[in-house]
């Protein structure tokens, strides 16, 4: 069984989604705690340490082989990088620039490869986000991920994000996390070990 954890209950149904078209017969358990980005975003990641690891042990006692954290913010998530030199991380929210940046850059040294990563708001994005505008929200990543000209690749920060990348025309590769952070969660849950990660996206 895998654990997921949420800071939002719109995850939870695209990681449904994923399960049925990639790993059908993977037992999910979702746990929303939408608190816990409050928190982050007040008071820093560093804030939500404690309750994001009392969440995990949880999940574990509860007989799941993997914790997956799909908050970036929270779970300080990254994408490998494959496809070039130049990354631009896009964000619908401030306080997942720095650590999906830092672990992006992270991901790539553990690769070998020398990179160099660029982070941009999407302004208004959340906004349209929180408010229930999926639509506008999706809108305007795609757009901001159009708009990059200088990039390898593009990193979309939030799971929920994940849709824009399909709707984009960008000439580079666009990534989002939860695909691979499924794929990946899954093959630990695969082996039998009991693993955390805060690695979706």
């Amino acid at each position: 069984m895998l654990a997921l954890l949420h800071t939002s209950v719109v995850h939870v149904p695209v990681f449904d989604a994923l399960r049925d078209a990639a790993h059908p017969g993977l037992e999910l358990r979702h746990h929303v705690a939408a608190e816990l980005l409050d928190v982050a975003r007040r008071d820093g990641p560093s804030a939500v340490t404690g309750a994001v690891r009392e969440a995990v042990l949880r999940a574990v006692g509860e007989g799941a082989r993997a914790v997956l954290c799909t908050c970036p913010t929270i779970g300080q998530v990254a994408e490998a990088v494959a496809a070039g030199s130049r990354v631009v991380v896009l964000a619908a929210l401030r306080s997942t620039l720095a650590p999906t940046a830092a672990l992006v850059e992270d991901e790539a040294r553990r690769a070998g490869r020398a990179v160099g990563v660029r982070s941009r708001l999407v302004d208004g994005a959340w906004e349209r986000f929180e408010t229930g505008d999926t639509e506008g929200y999706l809108r305007l990543v795609a757009d901001a991920a159009d708009a990059v000209t200088d990039a390898d690749v593009i990193v979309l920060a939030q799971a929920s994000m994940a849709p824009a990348g399909e709707r984009t025309g960008a000439a580079v590769p666009v990534l989002a996390s939860p695909g691979p952070g499924l794929a990946a969660a899954a093959a630990a849950v695969s082996t039998g070990r009991r693993v955390s990660t805060g690695r979706n996206e």
